[in-house]
């Protein structure tokens, strides 16, 4: 994984210290935000992007990461690219993007852990000057944000319904209970996925039953833990919902473990190497791929064409990407294109 920092970047700051102050912007309510600055880098400057998500270990954003630092050194711009090493939470998060932000980076990019809890820092960073985009997740207040760049998580909510019920040989008058892997119950693509999902088991699949969510910050041992303990509630479980890839990684193996492949309807979001494997082998009945590496480049892209002129002429408020149903009855080559690159 390519993580490019500066020199001057450090994380000395204490997780109460960010939820403090975290608390006293939101206590004093939503800053008026002041517009980026419109002085342009001298001659010679090199732009500098802090790029910051919860969780870097992530694949997800290891591809992304791909994305965003080919398109860094492609533009000639110096990518600090940030997050926890591992635990998607706010309390980690907001230090972090502290840290960097007292750098005085020229933009920065990040991918909100939570959409209330980010937005004081959000604001804090527009206010001074610095403009900001949203990738992946949001937060609450888009309006002063440069652009905002995601899958269609709605889409492919619902995409994983109809594969759940296609893997499940659906039959309507029974009943299926089924449930859900997340990473929080706040992250804006977790709560989207699960809305889409819902929504079209109420449309088409009335007879699946959603049991219990439960959430892994992002860790699949966690997830792990959460499979397990649904096994031993629901011994007639007939689907679980992954609605991200850390929690497919934790459910994979826990259905293994249990011999329950192909007893247990798994579907999971996104396209690890692993789990690409592992979808091939028939442990997952369906992946919803989406496309960081793009996401990553994109946002490069865009933050460098508004720092360079100063215009948001071509640069989407907000664009949503398509996500990819892989099954295993994909074609190696389709598969192969958008299993998440790593390097």
């Amino acid at each position: 994984m390519n993580h490019l920092r500066g020199a001057g970047f450090r994380r000395r700051a204490a997780v109460a210290a960010g939820i403090a102050l975290a608390g006293l912007l939101a206590a004093a309510g939503t800053p008026a935000l002041a517009s980026a600055s419109t002085a342009r880098p001298h001659a010679g400057h090199r732009l500098v992007i802090a790029y910051n998500m919860g969780a870097e270990a992530d694949p997800f954003f290891i591809a992304m990461n791909v994305g965003a630092a080919a398109e860094a050194k492609k533009l000639g711009v110096t990518l600090d690219w940030q997050g926890d090493p591992s635990v998607y939470s706010p309390s980690t998060q907001i230090p972090i993007v502290q840290e960097m932000l007292a750098e005085h980076p020229d933009g920065l990019v990040i991918s909100p852990t939570d959409p209330n809890a980010l937005q004081p820092i959000v604001n804090e960073a527009i206010a001074e000057g610095i403009p900001v985009s949203c990738v992946d997740t949001h937060v609450t207040n888009l309006s002063k944000v440069l652009t905002y760049i995601t899958g269609n998580n709605a889409q492919g909510g619902a995409a994983a319904a109809d594969a759940m019920a296609k893997a499940m040989h659906y039959t309507p008058g029974k009943t299926y209970q089924v449930a859900v892997g997340m990473t929080s119950p706040t992250t804006t693509t977790n709560v989207a996925r699960l809305a889409g999902f819902k929504a079209e088991i109420a449309k088409k699949y009335p007879g699946i039953k959603i049991v219990s969510e439960a959430y892994s910050e992002s860790q699949p041992a966690v997830a792990n833990s959460n499979v397990n303990d649904w096994l031993t509630k629901y011994p007639h479980l007939a689907g679980i919902f992954a609605i991200d890839g850390t929690n497919a990684t934790g459910a994979s193996a826990a259905i293994q473990a249990h011999n329950l492949v192909g007893k247990i309807a798994l579907v999971g979001y996104d396209a690890y190497a692993n789990d690409v494997a592992l979808l091939q082998q028939g442990v997952f009945a369906a992946l919803i791929a989406q496309q960081p590496a793009l996401e990553g480049m994109l946002e490069i892209k865009y933050m460098v064409q508004y720092l360079r002129t100063h215009s948001r002429k071509g640069i989407p408020h907000e664009l949503t990407l398509p996500n990819i149903v892989l099954t295993p009855h994909t074609p190696a080559s389709v598969l192969a294109k958008y299993t998440y690159p790593t390097a």
